[in-house]
């Protein structure tokens, strides 16, 4: 069974994300919940909707370049890096919480894919782009808003691909 979002004051991570999708001219609304939606499995069950709808953002470093690479995926999928690395060309590295902190000024947990202090390369996982609407994180563990993968596609400016590992 889903929560009801809070009616308490905004988190600042949470707001930042609710204005920079206003800067981007969308108008999707920041819910925050009682419940954590840190991973994608809490975030269906506070919002009520399936794994798969949960657009987890994911924070990779490019090895070579350093560059911050923002992988948009299903939440019912595990990202093929390999892949991500071909389309990106260069070797993925990992992401200590100290990098995505500082590249994207969020935390781990609540990596919203908009409001980045550095624009990241960013890929869209294809398995998204079959479904009606998504959720996205929305800077905090308790936070997220719905849109269509179109609007997402539109909102990140992200390649759209198979970024799904197989098995």
């Amino acid at each position: 069974m889903s929560e009801a979002p809070t009616q308490a004051p905004m988190k600042d991570s949470a707001r930042r994300v609710q204005q920079a999708i206003e800067a981007a001219g969308f108008d999707f609304q920041v819910r925050e919940f009682p419940a954590s939606t840190r991973t994608s499995e809490e975030a269906a069950a506070a919002i009520g909707c399936g794994v798969a709808q949960i657009a987890k953002s994911l924070i990779f470093r490019a090895k070579e370049s350093n560059r911050p690479v923002l992988v948009m995926a299903s939440g019912a999928n595990r990202v093929d890096e390999k892949a991500v690395a071909r389309l990106l060309g260069e070797k993925l590295a990992r992401a200590d919480a100290d990098f995505v902190r500082a590249a994207t000024g969020f935390a781990i947990g609540g990596v919203p894919p908009v409001g980045h202090r550095e624009t990241p390369v960013a890929f869209i996982d294809a398995d998204l782009m079959e479904l009606g609407e998504i959720w996205a994180a929305a800077g905090t563990p308790h936070a997220v808003f719905r849109l269509s993968p179109p609007e997402l596609v539109s909102l990140t400016g992200g390649r759209v691909a198979v970024l799904k590992k197989a098995g």
